[in-house]
């Protein structure tokens, strides 16, 4: 069988830890792009796109970031199967027609979100565990999205067509949530930083991992609908 090829658009400034962290969880030849250095790819010739979690707001006025929105609604246009994670959530929503905008409060550390029983999630717990940190949300779904995931913060997963997001971080270990949370001591008081810290255990991890099923997940569709479109599988279903 062949292996899946995947673009990983990584937005994280210097994303050593991202990198990481998608070469570990997802199955598949991951074909990665700077694109805070605008590195994007020349075409469309995966079977699907990452987007993963930045510093930066997808509304900010910057070359890198209206370039990637455009690659992106072009390929989404083209076909391809995308997952969005934390900023990469926030992008698809707003190339798709949705809305994002700042929020009052900082959603940071392990908390519990819930799911509506959509493809993503499949063998996932209806209320999970996750690591979360995001100063920006979806506000508002694109036109034609299903929301999929959500807690008291909101938003926190849509889906459509081929377009599959969350704004949790499921790629994330122990030492990636130390290392960003203790990045957040300029926006969070000594207090509610400590807490988080506090809060970052194998315990919780273990619970978190759950949700690592949907990098499974969201392959298992892509190599479907790859196999779908190439003919493949068919002589076995004759």
């Amino acid at each position: 069988m062949t292996r899946l090829r995947i673009a990983l658009l990584n937005a994280a400034h210097g994303g050593d830890h991202t990198r990481r962290n998608f070469r570990r969880e997802v199955d598949a030849d991951l074909v990665e792009f700077d694109v805070t250095e605008r590195e994007l790819p020349d075409g469309f010739a995966f079977d699907g796109c990452i987007v993963t979690g930045s510093r930066a707001s997808v509304y900010w006025d910057e070359p890198w970031i209206g370039e990637l929105k455009e690659w992106v609604g072009d390929a989404v246009e083209a076909g391809l199967p995308f997952l969005g994670v934390c900023y990469g959530h926030q992008l698809l929503a707003d190339v798709l027609g949705g809305s994002v905008e700042g929020m009052s409060e900082y959603e940071i550390g392990y908390r519990t979100v819930e799911h509506d029983g959509s493809l993503l999630f499949e063998g996932v717990d209806e209320e999970f565990t996750v690591f979360t940190t995001h100063s920006d949300r979806v506000t508002e779904l694109p036109p034609g999205a299903a929301l999929t995931a959500r807690n008291d913060y909101g938003i926190h997963g849509f889906r459509k067509g081929d377009v599959f997001t969350v704004q949790f971080h499921p790629e994330y270990d122990t030492e990636t949530a130390r290392t960003v949370t203790e990045g957040k001591d300029d926006q969070l008081s000594e207090e509610r930083l400590q807490g988080v810290l506090d809060g970052i255990t194998e315990e919780n991890f273990a619970a978190a991992c759950e949700a690592k099923a949907l990098f499974d997940n969201f392959t298992e569709y892509v190599r479907e609908r790859r196999d779908l479109e190439t003919g493949a599988g068919t002589a076995a279903d004759d």
